[in-house]
């Protein structure tokens, strides 16, 4: 039996959940809701705990075991990746970013607890993120020049050479504006791409990954982020409000350039299948151990939200 023949969707569902419980222990001890010393808790503590895919933290976990390295060292950074994507999330939601209202089927944290609160919590987040990688990263295993490589990666990935650089140039190119595939696909590799990217590369990072492996793990991340943007893209059309917990066709009354604007609904479906074929080739070396990852990508493409 070939190693794709024996994935399993209710293993795979399993695996995410179980990541998710993992990494919310963690957040949940960093963010103790007892403590009303410190309103600003309640507010990080309304986005953090609001549900969500838990991708980018679950591709890190799965990267470190698919190498042979432990799932526990890397559970911090998965933590601190958690961080960073709602951050991005609380501040992408802003009005003077894409202005929405409902995210995870909830109010957004600026309609709960202001702008200036929400700017703050996505500021706390930010920050907070280096700080657990710092105090709890060493702690679980990591030598510290593992924690530095890893740091560089969660940085480059959020950063002005990544996320932050990639919602950016989706706000500038809002508009009429003419775009070509090569502008929208460094805008998506950039503003999605990056931050799944950098899991990825920092799962195997802390797994002590092998040059070769390390760069088909990158190949894979590079895939399957774009991937998951297209289909991103493609929900924001067709999907269900319910199911996604956010309004959609935003991007069409807000003029962004997405894959189908670009190319159409039926290609931007078979680029995306393209891409996750691109990632599980990418895994080809790999034995049962990537069989995660391999589910991951398929999911990317399958999912309803």
């Amino acid at each position: 039996m070939s190693v794709l023949q024996s994935y399993s969707e209710a293993k795979l569902i399993a695996y995410l959940q179980q990541g998710q419980s993992d990494i919310n222990k963690i957040l949940d001890e960093y963010f103790p809701q007892e403590d009303k010393s410190v309103p600003l808790y309640q507010a990080i503590r309304y986005s953090l705990f609001a549900g969500g895919k838990y991708l980018r933290s679950n591709l890190c976990l799965a990267a470190c075991e698919a190498v042979g390295g432990s799932r526990e060292a890397a559970l911090p950074f998965a933590a601190a990746l958690e961080l960073i994507h709602t951050y991005s999330l609380v501040h992408d939601d802003l009005p003077a970013m894409d202005n929405d209202d409902l995210r995870r089927g909830k109010p957004t944290s600026h309609k709960v607890y202001g702008e200036a609160t929400a700017i703050l919590v996505g500021d706390a987040l930010l920050t907070e993120s280096f700080r657990l990688i710092a105090q709890k990263g060493m702690k679980a295993g990591a030598s510290p020049e593992v924690v530095l490589q890893a740091i560089v990666e969660l940085a480059s990935g959020a950063g002005l050479k990544g996320m932050v650089l990639g919602q950016f140039l989706d706000i500038q190119s809002e508009g009429p504006s003419i775009m070509g595939e090569k502008e929208l696909s460094i805008i998506h590799r950039n503003k999605t791409g990056a931050l799944i990217r950098a899991a990825v590369r920092m799962g195997a990072i802390l797994g002590n990954a092998k040059p070769t492996n390390l760069q088909r793990l990158t190949q894979y991340g590079e895939s399957v982020g774009l991937s998951f943007q297209i289909m991103d893209d493609i929900l924001d059309l067709m999907g269900e409000e319910e199911e996604l917990g956010k309004r959609i066709g935003q991007d069409t009354v807000k003029e962004k350039w997405t894959y189908p604007r670009l190319i159409g609904i039926e290609e931007s479906v078979r680029r995306a299948n393209r891409l996750s074929d691109e990632a599980i080739v990418a895994l080809e070396p790999f034995g049962q151990e990537a069989m995660m990852l391999r589910g991951i990508a398929m999911y990317a493409i399958n999912r309803k939200k």
